[in-house]
C-alpha cells in the first residue's frame, strides 16, 4: 500500500505537526508501507527530492508570509496525477491540506487537522472566517478525520458539523523508549520551555515572572518570529542573564534538557494537543500549562498544574508543584498510535 502524506513542513523543520508526521511516516516505512511525503520549502534551500529514513520527500516552493499559509498550488497538480492508495493530509491551518482535498479523486482521503480554531495573530484570526469557506472542503472531502485530542474533536464537531462516524480520536504518541535514559540530575530551579517562539505560545509570561522567582533560570529551546521581542523584553527587565537561548538541538541534547529541568512550562493560548508537554511528563518533569484548550487534558493537579496564562499565576504555583510520577496520565507510544492509523487506512 502506498501512502502520500501531505504537510506544510517536514524535517529538518521541527514542531508539533512536523514531529507527528515524521514519527508516523518512518514507522509506516518500517512496517512495509511505501510512504511519500509531499511538503513545501519556502526558503528554497532544501532538496526538491530526498529520502529520509526510507520516506521519499518531495518539496515544493511555497509562499509563506510570516511563516504561515504555505501557498503552493502546484501540490494540487502533482497529487491529481500521483499514484497512491491513501492521501493523508495534515494541518487545517495551512493550504497544502486544502490542495490535497481538491485532488482526492477516488482515493481514500484521511485528514488529521491539528485544529485549534483560531489564528496565531490578529490578522490570521480575521482571515480564519473567510478561509472557513475553503477549509470546510477538507472536512467534507475527508473519509475519516483524526483528532489528536478530545478538545479538538469537540471543536471540529461544533464548527464544521462533522458526524461522529467521520471523527476519530487518536492522540499523538511519543517514543517512550528514548525517555528511559538514566543518570540525569534534576535542577529544581531550572524552568524549561520547548517550542515555536510565537506570541500565542505565552513565553513572555515566563520571562515576566523571572524577577519574582529568586534563583530560577529559564532555558528556551526553539525559534520563531517572536524571538526578537522576547529578547527585548528580557533585556528591559534585566533577566537576560538568567535565560539560555537554544535552537536546533540534536535529539539527545533535547532529551537531556527535558530530564534535567525542574519544571516545564507551556502557557500556549491554544493547542490541538501539546506534544512537548507529553514529552516532559514522560521525562518525569512536572509541568505547568495553560488551563485552556487541549493542554487542559494533561492537568491532574499533581504532576501537571493548569493556570490562566500570566506571570502572576506562574509565580504563585511554581513553588507548589512537586514530582509525583504515579499521577502522570497514560501517554501512548507512537507504535501504538501507528497501529491504530493503519487500521484507518485499511478501512476501519
Amino acid at each position: 500500500m502506498k501512502i502520500i502524506q501531505v504537510s506544510p513542513r517536514y524535517y529538518p523543520d521541527i514542531g508539533g505537526v512536523e514531529t507527528h508526521v515524521k514519527e508516523m511516516s518512518e514507522r509506516l516505512v518500517r512496517k512495509g508501507f511505501e510512504v511519500e511525503m509531499v511538503t513545501t520549502d519556502p526558503s528554497g534551500k532544501l532538496r526538491n527530492e530526498d529520502v529520509i529514513k526510507g520516506v521519499k520527500v518531495r518539496r515544493f516552493r511555497s509562499v509563506a508570509p510570516n511563516d504561515a499559509y504555505f501557498i503552493a498550488p502546484q501540490i494540487y497538480f502533482y497529487l491529481k496525477k500521483a499514484n497512491c492508495d491513501v492521501i493523508h493530509a495534515h494541518n487545517y491551518h495551512a493550504l497544502p491540506a486544502f490542495f490535497a482535498a481538491l485532488a482526492k479523486n477516488d482515493r481514500k482521503f484521511v485528514f488529521t487537522s491539528h485544529y485549534h480554531g483560531k489564528g496565531h495573530t490578529v490578522l490570521r484570526n480575521i482571515l480564519h472566517k473567510p478561509y472557513k469557506f475553503f477549509g470546510s472542503t477538507i472536512f467534507k472531502n475527508a473519509d475519516r478525520i483524526i483528532c489528536v485530542s478530545l478538545y479538538e474533536k469537540k471543536l471540529i464537531k461544533k464548527n464544521f458539523g462533522c458526524s461522529d462516524e467521520k471523527l476519530l480520536y487518536i492522540p499523538n504518541g511519543i517514543n517512550l523508549e528514548e525517555f528511559r535514559i538514566k543518570g540525569s540530575v534534576k535542577n529544581e530551579k531550572a524552568i524549561l520551555y520547548v517550542g515555536r517562539l510565537e506570541k500565542y505560545k505565552g513565553v513572555q509570561h515566563i520571562i515576566e515572572a523571572l524577577p519574582y522567582l529568586d534563583g530560577y533560570r529559564l532555558v528556551i529551546v526553539g525559534k520563531g518570529p517572536y524571538e526578537g521581542e522576547l529578547r527585548k523584553l528580557a533585556s528591559s527587565i534585566n533577566v537576560d542573564g538568567r535565560i539560555e537561548w537554544l535552537k536546533d538541538l540534536p535529539r539527545e541534547e533535547l532529551l537531556e534538557q527535558y530530564k534535567s529541568a525542574g519544571v516545564f512550562v507551556s502557557l500556549s493560548s491554544f493547542e490541538a494537543f501539546g506534544i512537548t508537554v507529553a514529552e516532559a511528563l514522560a521525562s518525569e518533569t512536572p509541568c505547568i500549562v495553560a488551563k485552556r484548550g487541549a493542554l487542559e487534558e494533561f492537568v491532574d493537579n499533581k504532576m501537571c498544574i493548569g493556570i490562566e496564562p500570566s506571570a502572576e499565576n506562574l509565580v504563585r504555583v511554581i513553588s507548589q508543584i512537586k514530582r509525583d510520577t504515579t499521577s502522570t496520565k497514560a501517554i501512548k507510544d507512537w507504535n501504538e498510535v501507528v497501529e491504530r492509523i493503519i487500521r484507518v487506512y485499511e478501512g476501519d
